[in-house]
């Protein structure tokens, strides 16, 4: 049993002006075998919750602490989150020029498990692995997300998740650009990760369309900073209907 746990986190980005917070007093707990939902309009920022959990040198975490299993994540390098069983799926993966996917998941593998996996055994997993994903085998000798459609980066990278078998998986809108096929795919290669795993899993998005593939057991609306409510799966059902705007509106307690 893992737990990611988040309690009265405060963060705040650099800009022109001086800094300013985003994050205003965030507090989740994410266990193995559970997967929470984060939802909330553009700007509430759901992503820099992904980002500052995942150690994005952009944010300044000002108060309140992040540990996982006890162990605290804040004094870890962004390398030794990866090591320690955290994993993020971006919403915007980055090109990587002249190194194919088959190297960068092996090295990633390696660095993540301490020891290179044995070849044999690696090819097997990376092709049984694409074929969930539903991924022609050419594609482990492209050059990484170089030229890659948005359903290709979002295969990518839960191609990534299932290879990598972390203890935590964030998803930061891996839903985003992904045509309904793709969605679907995605979706069951998610799915399948946590059958497999029993991970943790805290999935940030938008809209309630990846919840009909991806079944949460918690939902949070994320408002200005903070979760302002939080309740079970028929809470994504009320923004389906009812949309963000009451929790807009109305200040957070």
């Amino acid at each position: 049993m893992s737990v990611l746990a988040i309690d009265d986190l405060h963060a705040s980005v650099v800009t022109d002006t001086g800094p300013r917070e985003i994050l205003r007093g965030v507090s989740l707990s994410v266990e193995s075998g559970s997967t929470h939902a984060v939802m909330g309009p553009n700007g509430s920022g759901k992503s820099t919750l992904a980002y500052v959990i995942a150690g994005h040198p952009k944010y300044v975490v000002t108060s309140g602490t992040i540990t996982l299993d006890g162990e605290d994540v804040l004094s870890m390098s962004v390398d030794e989150r990866a090591r320690a069983g955290l994993f993020l799926a971006m919403q915007y993966p980055v090109e990587v020029p002249g190194v194919s996917v088959s190297n960068f998941l092996r090295t990633s593998a390696t660095a993540v498990r301490g020891e290179a996996p044995k070849l044999r055994t690696w090819i097997k997993e990376m092709k049984d692995a694409m074929g969930v994903l539903q991924m022609d085998p050419s594609f482990a000798e492209r050059n990484v997300n170089e030229g890659f459609s948005g359903g290709e980066k979002k295969r990518h990278e839960i191609l990534q998740l299932s290879m990598l078998k972390p203890k935590i998986a964030i998803l930061d809108e891996t839903d985003s650009g992904l045509d309904v096929d793709a969605l679907r795919v995605v979706s069951e290669g998610v799915n399948a990760f946590r059958e497999e795993t029993g991970a943790g899993t805290l999935l940030i998005t938008h809209y309630t369309r990846i919840l009909r593939y991806i079944h949460p057991d918690h939902v949070h609306v994320f408002v200005d900073g903070r979760i302002v409510e939080s309740g079970g799966p028929e809470l994504a059902a009320v923004l389906e209907s009812e949309g963000y705007e009451r929790f807009v509106t109305t200040p957070a307690s």
